[in-house]
């Protein structure tokens, strides 16, 4: 192969896929050892990652992802892919609307959730002082970052969460099974125990703590852990979408045209 033919075929580089006409090598497996092997969570995580999840760890990842699917019309990335599919939008544009407001404060919370527990984890190592360690933490956190501790609380679910206490007995179930090391999941109880001392009510683990602990039990970098949110959120926002195209409707705004803002000339 001559220099340029080289600067072509180096331009990109990728272990992720390698094929050629008659094969398809998914991180050097064929794709076809793939096909009825592996579960979509699988696939997605080998993808990825390039490691493999045992089946019991794929059942785990899987319940993270089903339990964050969808939160109503009034979450933002659904409300606007709806809106997008009455202004006459395709349901893959809808989608793409809705996946690109999951930023920072709508959609980020569970990835600033595996960052601060990975900062804890390896802060404490296996040292017994963990709730010292997360007292510490979350005065810095709350001193640098945001007075509020991400994955913890909600302003919708009261007293708690529902999804979240399901999630965390399945991680229980899977560290006595030694399929996870639960550390994780002591580290967030641990954040929520003392977050309910300083404010003299309790704080509860939302889902994104919640899938905060699945995501780092398996070892899942923080940046990626948003990456997965947006898949399993992209589920309601696909099903939203395509309900609304059935509903109709055309050029629907957040609220009915009977209802109009503020005008505040001060806000200039």
């Amino acid at each position: 192969m001559n220099a340029r033919s080289n600067d072509v075929s180096d331009w990109w580089r990728t272990s992720i896929i390698d094929m050629e006409p008659g094969r398809i090598d998914i991180r050097g497996r064929p794709i076809q050892q793939l096909i009825g092997r592996f579960s979509f969570p699988q696939m997605i995580w080998f993808m990825a990652t390039g490691r493999e999840l045992s089946a019991e760890q794929a059942m785990l990842f899987e319940a993270a992802l089903v339990a964050a699917v969808d939160h109503g019309p009034q979450a933002p990335s659904i409300a606007i892919a709806r809106m997008a599919m009455t202004c006459g939008l395709d349901i893959n544009n809808a989608m793409a609307s809705g996946i690109n407001v999951l930023g920072d404060v709508h959609g980020g919370a569970g990835e600033q959730a595996v960052e601060f527990y990975d900062e804890i984890d390896e802060l404490a190592g296996g040292d017994d002082n963990l709730d010292d360690i997360v007292a510490d933490r979350i005065a810095a956190w709350q001193r640098e970052r945001d007075p509020y501790v991400p994955g913890f609380g909600h302003r919708f679910h009261k007293p708690a969460d529902p999804r979240a206490p399901r999630l965390l007995g399945l991680v229980d179930e899977a560290s006595a099974e030694g399929h996870v090391s639960g550390r994780h999941a002591a580290i967030g109880r641990a954040v929520e125990r003392l977050l309910a001392d300083r404010k003299g009510k309790p704080v509860p683990m939302n889902i994104d703590g919640a899938t905060a602990v699945v995501f780092g039990e398996l070892g899942c970098p923080p940046k990626l852990a948003r990456g997965f949110f947006c898949l399993s959120r992209g589920v309601g926002i696909l099903a939203h979408a395509w309900e609304q195209s059935r509903q109709g409707g055309r050029n629907k705004g957040p609220t009915p045209p009977r209802y109009r803002w503020t005008y505040d000339a001060s806000t200039d």
